[in-house]
Parts: structure tokens; C-alpha cells; sequence
């Protein structure tokens, strides 16, 4: 009877064993199909990636240390030649109208 009993005991953990495995496979192919379906939602709503958000961000950091760097040049030579700078648009400022856009 003692071997009787082992055996049922190998027979239970081979099973649970296997069980185990199949229970895996089974959380990882509903993660693949999760991430998916997410992915195809995320394409059709256009939503960003991360990836070229942040390209986008340092070209924007980029573009806004050229302008203050051109703007201090600007200032350094209209000071040379005796120019006053030019006051700054007010953020309506439209150049077709020649005022505030409205």
C-alpha cells in the first residue's frame, strides 16, 4: 500500500505540475491579446508614444534655447548700433491685422 500511495502522490504532483504550466501559458497568451487590442485602441484613438513625445519635447526645449540665445544677440547688437529693441506683441498679436486678432 505504501507504493500504491506514492505513486498517487507522483500522479497528483505531475498533474498539479502540469496544471501549473497550462495556467502560465494561459496568463501569458491573455497578456499578448490584452497588449494588443490596448495597442490597436491606443492607434485609433492617435494617441502619442512616448517616444515621440519626448523627441518633440526636446526639440521644442531646443527651439526655445535658440530663440533666447538670438533674442540676447538681437539685444546685444541693437545696443551696439544704438537701436531701440522693439517692445514685445501682445499675445493677440495677429501680422495680418495689424492688431489684435479678433
Amino acid at each position: 500500500m505504501v507504493q500504491t500511495t506514492n505513486r498517487f502522490f507522483d500522479e497528483v504532483a505531475r498533474l498539479m505540475n502540469d496544471a501549473a504550466g497550462v495556467a502560465q501559458g494561459v496568463r501569458r497568451e491573455f497578456e499578448t491579446v490584452f497588449r494588443g487590442q490596448a495597442e490597436r485602441i491606443l492607434r485609433d484613438l492617435a494617441v502619442v508614444q512616448r517616444e515621440e513625445f519626448e523627441a518633440v519635447k526636446d526639440m521644442a526645449r531646443l527651439a526655445r534655447e535658440e530663440n533666447e540665445a538670438l533674442k540676447s544677440r538681437i539685444a546685444k547688437l541693437e545696443a551696439k548700433i544704438g537701436t531701440p529693441t522693439t517692445p514685445e506683441r501682445p499675445s493677440g498679436y495677429s501680422e495680418g491685422t495689424g492688431g489684435a486678432a479678433g
